[in-house]
């Protein structure tokens, strides 16, 4: 699901964010508010890799979004050769696997299967969110067209996730174990998006160890220049 994203109206800092990246290999096409470009994002800084970012508003008329993804989403990453990888899950798990520094995912079994399951509870958890907004502030409905009961069937699901995701960490210093993993990326994209867009979840205080997580996740240089405004 793509994040609603607000136009970028200042021509001068679009091209110059465009500038920045012209000279990198592959090219990610995305909205800087957006947490599945962010996961992306942070997942390229932590295996090193090069690329090129395109900042894109697929909700305007004039997007080319649809040239390089048929389903008008993002993030929309494409190599080297022209070739288009999409969703977030895809270009992740095709990341990790062109360098060995800070391997993310592992290669199979039931580690493999807990990391990807962390990844899909908080990209559900993402998913509700931008549904949840989306039927809030979508400029084309009235007030009385949009559905509270709908609201808050998202909201229940955001709600749900947040406390499955506390109990799974309990008092681990990550989602998966010891170590980094795409787990912990995914967790914390989902956690920064409910403090960009729903501060009124308040999760810090209801689950301090998704907080402590989260200030840990902080840390790093790849969370840090991600952080959506």
């Amino acid at each position: 699901m793509t994040e609603l994203a607000i136009p970028l109206e200042c021509t001068s800092i679009r091209l110059a964010f465009d500038d920045f990246y012209k000279n990198k290999p592959m090219k990610l096409i995305g909205s800087p508010t957006s947490p599945y470009v962010r996961k992306v994002c942070i997942v390229m800084a932590e295996k090193k890799l090069d690329y090129r970012m395109v900042a894109e508003d697929v909700w305007s008329a004039n997007t080319t979004i649809h040239a390089s993804n048929p389903l008008g989403k993002v993030p929309c990453l494409v190599l080297e050769g022209g070739e288009a990888v999409f969703d977030s899950r895809v270009i992740v798990e095709y990341l990790d696997t062109l360098s060995p520094v800070g391997k993310l995912i592992p290669v199979n079994g039931r580690e493999r299967a807990e990391v990807k399951t962390w990844e899909a509870l908080a990209d559900g958890l993402l998913d509700a969110a931008l549904l949840a907004r989306m039927e809030a502030v979508w400029p084309h409905r009235l007030p009385e067209q949009r559905s509270q009961p709908w609201i808050d069937r998202q909201l229940h699901k955001i709600s749900e996730s947040l406390r499955a995701m506390s109990h799974g960490l309990a008092d681990k210093p990550y989602c998966s174990g010891a170590h980094l993993s795409l787990s912990d990326i995914a967790v914390g994209c989902a956690l920064g998006y409910l403090d960009f867009r729903f501060p009124a979840t308040q999760w810090r205080d209801t689950y301090p160890n998704l907080d402590k997580l989260y200030a840990k996740l902080m840390q790093r240089q790849s969370f840090i220049d991600s952080v959506p405004a």
